[in-house]
């Protein structure tokens, strides 16, 4: 069986979906759309904009979805999965793909979910470290026992865990975490605490947005972020996203589930070629490559 996957924030690049925008035209259709819908020329930072420019919240988010869903789009026949799922921000890809959201819909979320999320991470700044080296449990022991804000937020693969939470709470739990053994705990170069309670303001935010959108049944099931479940039910995708933005990632737990309910090959469809090194970490028997048109 074979699997979708989406990615997330972080695997931008300048130039991402130029080589789609130019050959096809049914790309170049839907990047002009995008542009329309977003109300500025997204597809001038995305091909010949700076690295700065990619990573402000409101144009990296959208600029990744655009590149992966375009891409599915793209693919067009050969595009046949059984099963999808994205991490964080690529599960927004993930349901577009296969069918539950329309083009229009997804990157209009998308785009609040950004806003919102900035939004959040300037009224309190907040921050995120990656974890190599230790045992789930182990973080999320240490995490528990500081007093400040901090929680575990990505599980990407055995020995690799993204804490979130306030800067004093993440500084705390990094001293700890590496007394405890920890290869590295160290601060990641984010706007905030993604993944964590901090972000309950852009949670309430997007709740409203997410309530008013159309979600039908997909074409096959999504595996979802805050518990690594499929599902093709409506009702349970709109709640699991809207809980998405307070709850952690997790990959691992999804990837496993996926291998699982028998799928063999994935195929991650988007910028870069991060999740196909989790994937191998997850499950190493698996094939893992990149979608090609």
């Amino acid at each position: 069986m074979k699997a979708y996957v989406f990615p997330g924030q972080g695997a931008q690049f300048v130039g991402m979906g130029k080589d789609l925008y130019d050959n096809s035209p049914l790309a170049k259709e839907l990047f002009e759309k995008a542009n329309t819908i977003l109300g500025f020329r997204i597809t001038d930072l995305m091909f010949a904009g700076t690295d700065e420019d990619l990573k402000q919240t409101k144009v990296t988010q959208p600029a990744i979805f655009l590149h992966s869903v375009i891409l599915s789009k793209v693919l067009g026949e050969s595009f046949k999965p059984d099963m999808v799922a994205g991490h964080s921000l690529g599960e927004f890809s993930a349901l577009v793909a296969n069918g539950a959201l329309s083009f229009e819909d997804g990157l209009v979320l998308v785009s609040k979910r950004a806003l919102a999320m900035q939004k959040a991470c300037e009224a309190e700044p907040s921050t995120m470290a990656a974890v190599l080296g230790l045992d789930d449990k182990v973080v999320e022991d240490i995490c528990a026992a500081i007093t400040e804000i901090v929680v575990a937020a990505n599980y990407n693969c055995p020995g690799q865990l993204v804490i979130s939470g306030s800067i004093a709470g993440v500084d705390a739990a990094c001293e700890q975490l590496k007394t405890a053994g920890a290869k590295r705990a160290i601060r990641l170069p984010v706007g905030g605490a993604f993944h964590s309670p901090l972000m309950e303001p852009a949670r309430v935010e997007l709740k409203k947005a997410i309530d008013e959108t159309k979600i039908l049944k997909p074409v096959c099931p999504v595996y979802q972020n805050v518990n690594a479940q499929p599902t093709s039910d409506p009702d349970t995708i709109k709640k699991n996203l809207i809980e998405q933005l307070t709850a952690p990632v997790r990959w691992t737990q999804m990837v496993k589930n996926m291998v699982k309910d028998g799928a063999t090959e994935f195929v991650e469809v988007g910028p870069g070629k991060v999740l196909q090194g989790l994937i191998k970490k997850v499950e190493p028997g698996v094939s893992a490559e990149s979608a090609t048109v």
